[in-house]
């Protein structure tokens, strides 16, 4: 089975920050949005850092702003998915740019973006799962809203909840309460950790958020101690290795850590984060780990594995996972 044809599943995937640009450029258009310094020459993306990458987050999604946006968003974002193999994917959503926090505004984006996901499902046979995610650097008031929002819609689609935004602004543990809001509802934990903020994000993270999933977490390998914990506690990495190289967290592929961490029995998977944002997408995640790490059908297949089991859907859905890997995608 070549690369291409590998049917992939996705844990780390933010739905606007996987708008394509094209679809960005003609919701600006039709609004009249002005969105000068958003694209480059080529009609791509533009930023220069990290921060600047935030920015630019924020630009596109001013550009969404009522739930058919976002239906058009998610069918279109899943459609690109499924062209590049994947048959599963959980995808960050946030009430704050899904009106506002407001509960009742945030159920309307809800059954649009899972409208969408139906009709991917039926037409190209992906299967999309939502994870609810507070935005860190506005706060742990606005997490708490946002965790009501959660809390309120979780059911078998909407099926867990984390954080993600500037890894420097506060610390995990000033939103506990709003993880704690979601576990009790049966949302399942992740948490992004261990990009910018260190191996002690990582530590952090796992304690005061009581997460099973980490997403990106690649400084762990810094703290052999850690990673011999990840690894025998079975803590998942969504990790994103096109996404790490294009923001400089590693200078390149070479340098970066996924392969390390897998060989010391972390479990490690892969996703695209942005991929719009970082030129990227599954298949070429797939080969530049082939060509850059010699990974072969048995690594695919383990990481492959690793994500199903990862999943954070119902058992029935997870078995029909692993059953479409072991058929190759059929």
């Amino acid at each position: 089975m070549s690369l291409a044809e590998r049917p992939k599943l996705e844990l780390h995937l933010h739905l606007e920050g996987a708008a394509p640009p094209g679809l960005i450029r003609d919701m600006a258009r039709e609004k009249r949005v002005d969105l000068s310094g958003v694209f480059d020459a080529r009609g791509h993306y533009h930023y220069d850092d990290f921060l600047g990458f935030l920015r630019l987050y924020e630009a596109v999604v001013s550009v969404l702003r009522t739930p058919e946006d976002f239906r058009r968003l998610t069918r279109a974002v899943l459609a690109e998915s499924a062209a590049n193999g994947v048959i599963y994917t959980e995808a960050f959503l946030s009430p704050d740019f899904c009106g506002g926090r407001d509960l009742s505004a945030w159920r309307d984006y809800l059954a649009a973006i899972r409208d969408a996901a139906d009709e991917a499902e039926r037409q190209d046979g992906i299967v999309m799962r939502g994870i609810v995610t507070c935005i860190r650097h506005f706060g742990p008031d606005a997490a708490r809203q946002t965790a009501r929002c959660a809390a309120e819609t979780a059911d078998d689609w909407l099926t867990g909840f984390g954080i993600a935004g500037d890894e420097n602004a506060y610390r995990p543990g000033d939103f506990a309460w709003a993880f704690d809001c979601a576990r009790e509802a049966g949302l399942r934990l992740t948490a992004h950790a261990g990009e910018w903020g260190g191996a002690q994000s990582v530590r952090e993270a796992l304690a005061d958020l009581r997460v099973a999933r980490i997403g990106h977490g690649v400084h762990a390998i810094e703290d052999p101690a850690l990673v011999e914990r990840l690894a025998e506690d079975g803590v998942t990495l969504e990790v994103c290795p096109g996404s790490n190289v294009a923001l400089g967290v590693y200078r390149d592929w070479r340098r970066h850590p996924i392969e390390a961490l897998r060989a010391k029995g972390v479990k490690v998977t892969v996703s695209t984060d942005d991929p719009p944002f970082f030129h990227t997408s599954m298949r070429h995640e797939y080969d530049r780990l082939a060509e850059t790490f010699d990974w072969d059908e048995t690594v695919f297949a383990e990481v492959e594995r690793n994500a199903a089991q990862a999943a954070f859907c119902d058992e029935a859905t997870r078995t029909a996972l692993m059953k479409r890997i072991s058929d190759g995608g059929d």
